[in-house]
């Protein structure tokens, strides 16, 4: 990539890579900005000023090459890099994330869980085993783990975030309705389902 891409355009891109693998399970060839643009209710002239930053040129009357600009899309956002991860709490909601087995199409690799729950130690989630907790350090650098995904309750969120520090992680996916307190050279995506929940619900 030669330049920063936004994450708003990094949330657009992966909406539109998301219909064209259902154009490709179609057996579609071509596809319109104003096709994309329709689907996602957005206009045309931001999906075009978005596939601009793919330096993938369409074709006159036609539109893009559906697998083209699919490959684009992944090699742009990094797709093909394999990104290993560590869930950390093997609830539901770190039970069903385990689950999803679409997230190595997007290059991430979910190696593990961990958890302080004695019952779930030692069983596996979709064949990924469910470690203590304590073996967290020696597991991250043994397997060269950065990307952590916290799932725990929200009374041990931060707690389990300076762990999480302590143990080398650089990259936290934080789906605990906490704002998290960390070191400057440690990222934190906060996934903010209610926030996102009251956004669509808003004016119903």
């Amino acid at each position: 990539m030669t330049q920063k891409i936004s994450d708003k355009v990094i949330n657009r891109l992966t909406l539109y890579h998301c219909i064209l693998s259902d154009y490709i399970s179609d057996n579609v060839e071509f596809i319109s900005s104003k096709q994309i643009a329709k689907l996602l209710n957005i206009d045309d002239s931001q999906v075009r000023k978005d596939i601009n930053l793919l330096n993938n040129s369409g074709k006159c009357r036609v539109g893009y090459i559906v697998k083209e600009l699919k490959a684009s899309i992944e090699k742009t956002l990094g797709f093909k890099k394999t990104k290993n991860a560590f869930i950390i709490g093997a609830g539901n909601l770190g039970s069903a994330l385990a689950k999803y087995d679409n997230f190595t199409d997007y290059g991430l690799n979910i190696i593990a869980l961990f958890d302080i729950d004695k019952n779930k130690i030692g069983s596996e989630v979709n064949n990924k085993k469910v470690f203590d907790i304590e073996c967290l350090p020696e597991l991250v650098q043994k397997n060269n783990i950065d990307i952590a995904i916290l799932t725990v309750p929200r009374k041990y969120a931060q707690d389990m975030a300076n762990f999480l520090v302590d143990s080398n992680i650089k990259y936290i996916w934080n789906f605990t309705p906490t704002v998290l307190n960390v070191p400057q050279d440690v990222q934190v995506w906060n996934e903010n389902l209610m926030g996102n929940f009251l956004q669509f619900t808003y004016n119903i």
